[in-house]
This record gives structure tokens, sequence and C-alpha cells, in this order.
């Protein structure tokens, strides 16, 4: 995979790519804004992901952030030192897929690359060319937002819908409570947890499959395929 490091301090950037390259990252190293947005066209320039680090010399790094996103749907992965509930939110309603806080563990900074490069596969490659999701019994047409089970027809609410076709797009990847409710409800976590759970225990309900939607302790939910 190829991977965009945004990084001004060049040491920090030559240890990190060291590591990213023993674990099969081909990394082209950005040292400002500038030169990321550059590096990114034309559409993406074929990166997996981009690492941003906040702190550049030349651009805020929220700001470019908001110019990845426009330019591209690359996924993009924050690095900073700022660990407060606000920045984080911040970045992820700018656009940014994960935020990583300094000083972090490579072994999670690799498992988040990882999750956040598996989400980003084109639509085509995860519903096929009409659009349907099929998950044994259960069935997603994602153009008519209808949903059935060995056939029937379950009746959801626009939320419903919108929460288990993002996990269904993704079987078996963890998605973080925060990014769940960033993406259905376009808000901040904050009160809006129980709202989440509520959804869930809905969904399981409805389908009446309660081991289709798994809970991960501590982080969110994951959609584990049933057996066709």
């Amino acid at each position: 995979m190829r991977l965009l490091l945004v990084e001004d301090d060049n040491h920090v950037a030559a240890a990190l790519s060291a590591v990213l390259a023993r674990h099969g990252f081909d990394v082209t190293h950005a040292r400002s804004g500038e030169e990321a947005l550059q590096a990114l066209v034309p559409e993406g320039n074929g990166f997996g992901v981009v690492l941003l680090d906040l702190g550049l010399p030349d651009q805020d790094g929220y700001e470019v952030c908001g110019k990845i996103r426009k330019r591209t749907s690359t996924p993009v992965i924050m690095v900073t030192a700022r660990s407060d509930v606000r920045s984080r939110i911040h970045g992820l309603n700018l656009g940014a897929d994960d935020y990583v806080v300094k000083p972090y563990d490579t072994g999670e900074l690799l498992a988040r690359i990882h999750a956040v490069s598996r989400r980003s596969v084109p639509e085509d490659a995860a519903t096929g060319s009409e659009g349907v999701l099929r998950l044994g019994a259960v069935h997603i047409e994602l153009p008519t937002r209808q949903v059935s089970v060995d056939g029937s027809v379950v009746q959801l609410t626009r939320k419903e819908f919108d929460l288990l076709a993002l996990l269904a797009q993704r079987p078996g990847v963890v998605f973080r409570r925060e990014q769940i409710i960033s993406e259905v409800w376009r808000t901040s976590w904050e009160g809006t947890g129980r709202t989440l759970e509520v959804h869930v225990a809905s969904l399981r309900a409805k389908l009446r499959m309660p081991a289709l939607i798994e809970t991960v302790r501590g982080v969110g939910y994951r959609l584990v395929a049933p057996a066709a």
C-alpha cells in the first residue's frame, strides 16, 4: 500500500517511515501542507492512506485535512499531541477517518491504518454492480434502501438502515462509536451514545439475529457475516 506521511520533523518521519516500510508500506514523505496537497494530485494519486500530523509549518493541519477531503476520498488519519475531546471531534467533523494521539503505540497505529484502508474499498467492490449487499439470509438493497431476511422485507427507520448499511459494507471491521455517530448521525459523540445503543438493539430485534451485530467492549461494533 502507498502511504502519504505528512510530517515536518525529518527525524520523526525517518523513524516512522522505516517502521512502515518493514510492514510493507511504500511511504512518501511530505514536509508541509502544500507538499501534501500537491502529492495527492490527481484524485489521491494512488495513496491508500494519508497520515497527517497537525503541527505543520505552513498551514494548520485541520485546514489541510479539509482541503484533502475536498480533493479525494483517500482515508486520513490525524496524528497530534492534542488529546482533548474537542480537538478529536473537530478533526472527525472535518472528514478525518481516525485520530491518533502522541505518543502512540506503533502496533495500534498499524492496526488503525489497516482498518481505515479496509473501509475505503470502492463501493462496487463491496456491493456488486446492482448495489446489493448479501450477508447470508440478509439482503440490503442500497439504491432502494430495502432490507430483507429470507425474502421477507424488514421495515427499518432511516437511521437503522444507515447504521446497518455502514456496518455491512465492511463485515468483520470494528467501527468505533465515535465514527458511527459521525457518519450516521452527522454529529459528535457527546450525548448520542445512548441513541446508538438503542438503534443497535432495535436492529437485532427487527432482523431476529441478535448475533449479527457484535459489541466490541470499549470500542464499538462490528457486523458478523452470517453463514449463507
